[in-house]
C-alpha cells in the first residue's frame, strides 16, 4: 500500500520501528517502564495485522555502564566493542522481558554492514527475517559493534532500519528520535517549523539537518536519519520521524499525526534497490561532461568518459560514480578492477582491446548494474 499519512502507518503489512539509544537507556539504566508501554503499542499493532521488526540501539550504553566505561563507552573503538559485547546480552533479555509480558516471543538478529552489502549474505539475512515474522516472532536487529570497525560498520542504526527494511520487505520504518520530526531550521530556535511531509530527500532538504545528536548517547544525528529516508524512499518503502520520549510515543504521533512522513518515491526493482542502498564503495570514477550528459539519458558508463580513478578495486566491487565538479552521479558496480579502469582511462572501444589484451567488455559499469545519486 502507498502510505501518505502517518495513521496509514497502522495498517502497513510489516512495519521497522527503531528505537535509539537515548529513549532506551538513561544515565546507563534502562527505562523500563517507557519500554513497557512501547511493547504495549507493539502487541497491539501486531494483533492489528502489523508485522513488526525491531532496529534497537542500547548495547553499548547498556554495556558501559556495566563495565565502567568513560564517555558511555564511545571514547574508542575498543571501548564500544566491549561495551557492546556486554551491552547485548543486556539488550536482549530487556527486549525478552518486555515483549514476553505482551506475551510475544523476541528474537535476537545481530548484523555487520557486510551482512547487507554483500548480496548472497543480504539474501541470507532477508530469508532469516522473513521466516521469523512468518513464525510470529518479533526481531530484534542490531549492528554487531563487537566485530565492526571504523570502515566497516554502519554507525548509527537508523540507516541500518532502511536496509533491513528493503531486506524484510516492509513497507515502513518509524525511527523513534528525541524530537518531533525534521524542521525547517535547527528546533531549539523559537519560529522553527516541523515539516510534516517530505516528497523526496532533496539537497535543499538535506540542509535543513542538524549533524548534531541531542543526547550524546547516540551516533545518528538528523543527517543519518535523512539518510535513511534516501535508502528507504527510493525501494519503494515510507519513513517516518517521530518523537520517543513520551510515553505511548506511537500512539502520540499517528493518532494526532505529529512527526514527519517521507513519502516513497520509487518502486526499484530488488537488486536496484539493494544497490541504491549500499553504503561503502571500494572507489571512485571520475567522468567528463559528456560522459555526465549520457549517464543522466541512462546510458552506461564507458572507459572514453573516464577521466579519474580511486580506489584499489576489483570487478565486481561497488564504486562511486563522481562528475568533473566532484558532484556524486550515482553508484554501480565496476566490470574492471581498478588497475584495468586506469588502462583504458579515456580509451575509445576500438582502443582498449591492445591496452587490455583482450576483447573489452560492453562497459565500465553497465546501466543494468547502476543507480544514480
Amino acid at each position: 500500500m502507498a502510505i501518505a499519512s502517518l495513521a496509514e502507518i497502522r495498517s502497513t503489512r510489516r512495519l521497522i520501528v527503531k528505537i535509539g539509544s537515548a529513549l532506551l537507556v538513561e544515565r546507563g539504566q534502562p527505562r523500563r517502564s517507557w519500554l513497557a508501554t512501547l511493547a504495549e503499542e507493539l502487541a497491539q499493532l501486531r494483533a492489528g495485522g502489523t508485522e513488526i521488526i525491531v532496529v534497537s540501539s542500547g548495547a553499548i550504553a547498556l554495556g558501559a555502564a556495566k563495565l565502567g566505561l568513560e564517555r558511555g563507552g564511545r571514547a574508542s573503538l575498543a571501548d564500544a566493542q566491549a561495551a557492546a559485547s556486554v551491552g547485548q546480552v543486556e539488550l536482549a533479555r530487556l527486549w525478552a522481558d518486555a515483549l514476553g509480558a505482551q506475551g510475544l516471543l523476541a528474537a535476537q538478529m545481530l548484523v555487520t554492514l557486510g551482512d547487507l552489502e554483500d548480496r548472497r549474505r543480504y539474501l541470507n539475512a532477508a530469508a532469516t527475517l522473513g521466516r521469523l515474522v512468518e513464525t510470529g516472532a518479533i526481531p530484534v536487529v542490531n549492528e554487531n559493534d563487537s566485530v565492526a570497525t571504523e570502515e566497516i560498520r554502519f554507525g548509527d542504526n537508523d540507516r541500518l532500519a532502511a536496509r533491513v527494511a528493503q531486506a524484510a520487505g516492509a513497507e515502513a520504518v518509524l525511527l523513534l528520535s528525541d524530537v518531533d520530526g525534521l524542521y525547517d531550521r535547527n528546533p531549539k530556535e523559537p519560529d522553527a517549523a516541523l515539516i510534516h511531509r517530505v516528497e523526496g530527500v532533496t539537497p535543499e532538504i538535506i540542509e535543513m539537518a542538524s549533524g548534531d545528536s541531542g543526547s550524546g548517547l547516540g551516533s545518528g544525528g538528523m543527517l543519518a536519519k535523512l539518510q535513511a529516508a534516501r535508502i528507504a524512499e527510493r525501494a519503494g518503502i515510507a519513513l517516518a520521524i517521530v518523537n520517543g520520549t513520551h510515553d505511548r510515543p506511537i500512539s502520540r504521533a499517528l493518532d494526532a499525526g505529529i512527526g514527519t512522513l517521507f513519502v516513497a518515491q520509487g518502486d526499484e526493482s530488488a537488486r536496484k534497490a539493494w544497490l541504491s542502498g549500499r553504503l561503502a564503495p571500494a572507489g571512485v570514477l571520475t567522468v567528463d561532461a559528456g560522459c555526465t550528459n549520457a549517464l543522466e539519458r541512462g546510458a552506461s558508463l564507458l572507459a572514453a568518459g573516464l577521466t579519474a580513478v580511486e580506489g584499489d578495486f576489483r570487478r565486481g566491487d561497488l564504486v562511486a560514480i563522481h562528475g568533473a565538479k566532484g558532484e556524486r552521479l550515482g553508484q554501480g558496480l565496476v566490470e574492471y578492477d581498478a588497475a584495468e579502469c586506469r588502462a583504458i582511462l579515456g580509451l575509445r572501444e576500438d582502443e582498449q582491446a591492445a591496452r587490455l589484451g583482450y576483447v573489452p567488455r560492453a562497459a565500465v559499469v553497465h546501466r543494468d548494474h547502476m543507480v544514480r545519486a
